[in-house]
């Protein structure tokens, strides 16, 4: 089996590296040391026992912030021949299911790992492959041992963050991902039984006594409609456990009334995905870490309306402009003006800085099938509104497909979230994505009756109206600087000329 190059594809094109940045010298291997390659992907050796030569595949890193991997479907069997670019498995990440391709003749001896295996570490091996012409039948007693055993998966915590984060990982500022501070985890345990003091009040009856039972216990009885105080404890001094609530049953003068209940479960529990763990940790961090403080306004999109029906019948099936391009291109131009609002809150060598940035890279919030995700649409400045809105779609289709690469939605300076095109939003606050200082949320487009004075007298003119609202970080963002920040935003949107200039 040549020295070849492993090609990582994500339903997108990684960067190959050089061979040698995988494997280690063949002197190191004789002599049964064996050193951490510079990206754990794939590694060669021989096990200690009498195996023939081969090589062990271990679980790749599909992106810079990576730490550990879902097994999907493999696309080869033990004993299947592999060439060049041949997907040998699909690998789920906490963004997007992955094909992984090996770049290498040769045949699977074994998988290690099955379809399914959940939250696999990078580095830890998955299957060994051999020449072609091995005999495979020693490999049927091959294990995770044989291939140097399989170290903890990483916590859950700094890996998710680090996939979601609008900053990639490993930046020297201690606001990226690898340095964000940690929760401390908690353990659930029972509470032990103690010595109850007096408290100086009325005895209480028996049945007036609330029951011995575990906080897990309470939480359970509550979801099923046990009523507690007929559970008989099993624990210690009589302490209602979560087993005595599962194993209740109900008095038989009771057993009609539920009859249904006892039927079994009215709910069913899915489990979370990686995405949503890595959406609910970041959002959780967002809202303990930075200050929200809202601003809105009303603006008129009617001349706006007006020049986007105009460009897009001149433009001759070129391009087609949406409302969300103009308002993209705006926030560009409002950042540019109030450049305070187009910063983050940095720690960097123990110091605290407000970076601010020169460029305005505007995450654009979608809706996937897995969850929402921000791809950036970058130097938004310096773009005109057709080639805002190629990217856009672009984005937004490969976001869909799960085909994004890690920087194309890990970055950016601001983002803007539309709900636009449900007509039942007239308006939306949104969470800030750290480390960015502000987003801006959209409602849709309601037309709305003006007052005007005519001729003849009194009377009503029809506008088209939006509602926005920007939520900016109060440890960046003072409120007048937000206040002038829509304002900007505001204008440009209502003389949307501007835009063209």
């Amino acid at each position: 089996m040549s020295a070849a190059v492993l090609k990582l594809a994500p339903r997108a094109c990684f960067k190959a590296m050089p061979a040698a940045s995988f494997f280690p010298p063949p002197s190191t291997l004789r002599h049964g040391y064996f050193p951490l390659p510079t990206i754990s992907a794939i590694a060669r050796y021989y096990a200690s026992k009498s195996f023939p030569p081969h090589t062990v595949v271990t679980m790749p890193a599909l992106s810079p912030t990576m730490t550990s991997g879902n097994i999907g479907t493999w696309q080869k069997s033990a004993g299947d021949t592999i060439a060049p670019g041949d997907v040998l498995v699909e690998i789920e990440t906490d963004k997007a299911q992955m094909d992984f391709e090996f770049q290498e003749d040769g045949v699977l001896a074994k998988i290690l790992k099955e379809s399914g295996e959940k939250d696999v570490a990078v580095g830890n091996p998955i299957a060994v492959m051999v020449e072609e012409g091995t005999d495979i039948a020693p490999f049927e007693s091959f294990t995770l041992d044989d291939a140097g055993g399989e170290k903890a998966p990483p916590a859950k915590e700094s890996g998710e963050e680090a996939a979601e984060s609008s900053e990639p990982a490993d930046t020297g500022s201690k606001t990226s991902p690898s340095t964000l501070p940690k929760s401390a985890p908690q353990e659930e345990s029972a509470p032990q039984p103690q010595e109850s003091e007096s408290t100086g009040g009325r005895l209480q009856t028996s049945l007036e006594r609330e029951p011995l039972a575990s906080p897990l216990a309470k939480a359970l009885a509550l979801e099923r409609g046990v009523p507690i105080k007929q559970v008989k404890g099993t624990g210690p001094g009589g302490r209602i456990t979560k087993q005595d609530i599962e194993k209740y049953k109900p008095a038989s003068s009771a057993a009609p009334a539920t009859a249904t209940a006892g039927a079994g479960p009215t709910y069913e529990d899915i489990p979370a995905s990686s995405m949503r763990k890595t959406i609910a940790n970041r959002l959780h961090q967002s809202m303990n870490q930075s200050p929200h403080y809202f601003v809105a306004a009303t603006l008129s999109v009617s001349k706006l309306l007006k020049l986007r029906q105009a460009l897009n019948t001149s433009a001759d099936g070129k391009y087609k402009l949406s409302v969300n391009d103009f308002l993209i291109k705006a926030c560009a131009i409002a950042c540019k003006k109030v450049p305070a609002v187009n910063s983050s809150w940095r720690e960097i060598d123990g110091q605290v800085v407000i970076r601010q940035y020169k460029t305005v890279d505007v995450s654009v919030a979608v809706a996937t099938p897995i969850g929402l995700m921000t791809p950036i649409v970058k130097g938004v400045e310096a773009l005109g509104l057709s080639s805002i809105s190629g990217q856009v779609k672009d984005l937004g289709k490969r976001a869909r497909d799960g085909k994004l690469k890690p920087e194309e939605y890990q970055g950016g300076t601001f983002t803007i979230s539309n709900m636009g095109m449900n007509p039942a939003i007239d308006r939306f606050t949104a969470v800030i994505n750290p480390p960015q200082a502000g987003i801006l949320a959209v409602g849709t487009t309601k037309k709305v009756a003006i007052p005007s004075s005519t001729e003849d007298g009194n009377g009503v003119e029809w506008d088209d109206q939006i509602v926005v609202t920007a939520s900016f970080d109060h440890k960046v963002i003072d409120g007048a600087v937000g206040g002038d920040w829509i304002r900007e935003f505001k204008n440009v949107v209502e003389n949307p000329l501007e835009m063209m200039l």
